[in-house]
């Protein structure tokens, strides 16, 4: 499934892409402290620094700012991902440096995380897939990763756990965003990343009860 085509009255691809890149921006400041539901096009055109009239220029539904919101969020994330996970080296250790990569990433965009995750199920019918794609795709970056370890000896897992553990790296770095009230007042960004992958790649060690007699 393609990336879906929002309409636009203007031609200027540049200008398009500039104004869309304001909407985003004023809409994930005004999602994260309104709600998507509560925020009105107007809101949005006033924070983006336009009229009302302007911002129907580039979009036609505060719907389609919430996908681009989404759409917007997802490239950037997988582009800073890819400017620092080095996906042609095998190795446990590279392993280690993407999960601390994605980690750094999502504690850099925690404000844009939240929104998106919040609000994707406002999403059109025609949106919501391939949204959902760009989360499978990143989730796969960790696949191949984990595999390239299986495959150079490091790890020993099957198939469904190698697709098992992407998902759970996924999940860990997001939850540095969705629990910040609480984890971030007792865990640094390097004390939580190094305990979560000791959780994913080595598991906890526990001594088993004995039997009393």
């Amino acid at each position: 499934m393609g990336r879906k085509q929002v309409p636009s009255l203007v031609k200027d691809e540049k200008l398009i892409q500039k104004r869309r890149e304001e909407m985003v921006k004023a809409a994930v400041i005004l999602f994260k402290d309104k709600g998507f539901h509560r925020t009105t096009t107007r809101e949005i055109a006033k924070a983006a620094g336009f009229s009302i009239g302007t911002l129907y220029e580039y979009i036609r539904t505060k719907e389609d700012v919430l996908y681009l919101v989404c759409d917007s969020i997802y490239d950037e994330v997988r582009s800073r991902l890819q400017s620092e996970i080095v996906m042609d080296q095998p190795g446990i250790n590279r392993l280690k440096e993407a999960i601390a990569a994605y980690f750094k990433v999502m504690d850099e965009m925690q404000d844009e995380v939240l929104v998106m995750y919040q609000e994707a199920k406002s999403l059109s019918d025609e949106a919501l897939p391939y949204v959902l794609r760009k989360e499978i795709e990143m989730t796969s970056m960790f696949e191949k990763l984990i595999q390239r370890s299986v495959d150079a000896g490091n790890l020993n897992l099957t198939e469904k756990e190698v697709n098992l553990l992407a998902h759970n790296i996924m999940l860990q770095g997001q939850m540095w965003t969705f629990r910040r009230w609480i984890l971030q007042k007792e865990h640094t960004l390097e004390s939580y990343t190094q305990f979560q992958i000791q959780i994913l790649l080595n598991g906890i060690a526990y001594d088993q009860p004995t039997n009393q007699v």
